[in-house]
C-alpha cells in the first residue's frame, strides 16, 4: 500500500469532515503481536501484509467482464450515491415505505457498460455478488489462490464460526454505504481502488439512533451523516468515530456489532473489494456489567420478544413509554 501511504494526505483532502471525534484505525503487519491482541480483543485493525487476496490484485473490469461467466449478477441501482439497503419482509411494517434502492439481476458486461456510460443523472450502480459456482474458471482459481492457510488461522486462533460469505463488491468512486453494523465477524479485503471507513464501537448504539427492529432499515443508523438533524438525533454529536482508509492489498478486520459508513473515495475510479463474513464463535459467557456488543444484543432480543408477544410494531413505543414513565424516569 505505497501508493496510499505516499498519497494519504491527499485522499483526505478529498474526503468530507465530521463533526465528531476522529481518531485513526491502527495499520500493522498481520505478524505484529499488537495486530493478533487487536483482532482477538474484538478490535479494528488495518493489516498491510496479508497477501489475503494477492491472487485477484490484477482484477479490473476488462478482467472481470471475460472471466466472470454467464451468470447474473446482483445490482443495486440508487438516484443518490448512498446505497441504503433494507430487507424487504419487512417492508410491510411500514406504512409508505420508499425503497432508497433498487436491486436487479444483470450480465457482467452489461454492468460495465452502464458503469462506463454513466452520466449525471443516471442511476448510480453497485453490484454485490457473492463468489460462489455462478462465476467462471479463471475467477475460480484466482478464488482459489487466496491465502486461506491465513485466514482459516485467524478464524480458529479466535474461534469463530464458519465462514458463511464471500461478497464481491463493485461499485463507483464516491458511493457511500450509510452507517450500519453487522452481526458476523468481517475480513474485509481491497483490491482495486480506495475505501474509507468510518467505524464506531457498540457503545455509540445511543449516539447512532438504529431503526426499530421491525424496521426494514434494521441494523441501520436514522442519521443522515450529511445533515445531521440535532433536534431529533441530539446525542450524535457526542459519537466517537475511528477512520480506516484501505487501498490495493489492504485487508480491514471490521469487529461484529461494530458501526461503519463506507465511502468509495473520490477519484480512485471503479472501487473492487472482497468481503469474508464469519460466524460468531459459541456464546461468550457472559460478565457483569455487560460489555457493549452483549448490551446491544440483549437491546434487540428484548425488543423482538416484545414486537412478537404485541403482535403489532405500532404497540411498541406505547408499551415501552407505560412501562418507563412514573416508574424510571
Amino acid at each position: 500500500m505505497a501508493d496510499l501511504e505516499s498519497q494519504g494526505s491527499d485522499v483526505k483532502f478529498h474526503l468530507k469532515q465530521y463533526n465528531f471525534q476522529i481518531e485513526n484505525v491502527p495499520r500493522l503487519s498481520c505478524t505484529d503481536a499488537k495486530a493478533e491482541k487487536l483482532i482477538s480483543n474484538g478490535l479494528p485493525v488495518i493489516l498491510t501484509d496479508t497477501k489475503l487476496v494477492s491472487s485477484a490484485l490484477h482484477w479490473d473490469l476488462d478482467y472481470l467482464s471475460e472471466n466472470m461467466g454467464e451468470g447474473d449478477f446482483t445490482v443495486f441501482l440508487s438516484d443518490t450515491n448512498k446505497f441504503m439497503y433494507f430487507d424487504d419482509k419487512k417492508i410491510e411494517n411500514v406504512k409508505d415505505f420508499k425503497q432508497p434502492t433498487q436491486m436487479i439481476e444483470m450480465k457482467f458486461p452489461e454492468f460495465v457498460t452502464r458503469l462506463r456510460s454513466y452520466k449525471e443523472g443516471d442511476k448510480r450502480l453497485y453490484m454485490q455478488q457473492a463468489l460462489n459456482d455462478t462465476v467462471g474458471r479463471r475467477i475460480v482459481m484466482d478464488f482459489l489462490g487466496f491465502n486461506w492457510t491465513w485466514i482459516t488461522e485467524q478464524q480458529k486462533k479466535n474461534k469463530w464460526g464458519p465462514l458463511t460469505s464471500n461478497l464481491l463488491l463493485v461499485g463507483m468512486d464516491s458511493n457511500i454505504t450509510p452507517a450500519h453494523y453487522d452481526e458476523q465477524e468481517n475480513f474485509f479485503a481491497q483490491i482495486k481502488g480506495c475505501k474509507r471507513f468510518l467505524l464506531f464501537d457498540p457503545s455509540n448504539f445511543e449516539c447512532l439512533y438504529p431503526f426499530p427492529v421491525y424496521h426494514p432499515h434494521d441494523r441501520q443508523s436514522q442519521v443522515d451523516f450529511d445533515n445531521p438533524d440535532s433536534l431529533r438525533f441530539p446525542k450524535f454529536q457526542d459519537a466517537k468515530a475511528f477512520e480506516a482508509i484501505v487501498g490495493p492489498g489492504d485487508v480491514l478486520y471490521l469487529p461484529m456489532y461494530w458501526w461503519h459508513q463506507v465511502e468509495s473515495v473520490p477519484g480512485h475510479g471503479t472501487v473492487i473489494s472482497v468481503n469474508f463474513w464469519y460466524k460468531a464463535g459459541p456464546t461468550e459467557k457472559v460478565q457483569y456489567p455487560l460489555k457493549a456488543h452483549q448490551r446491544v444484543a440483549m437491546t434487540r432480543n428484548i425488543e423482538k420478544m416484545i414486537i412478537q408477544a404485541l403482535n403489532d410494531p405500532t404497540e411498541v413505543a406505547p408499551f415501552m413509554q407505560a412501562m418507563v414513565l412514573g416508574r424510571y424516569t
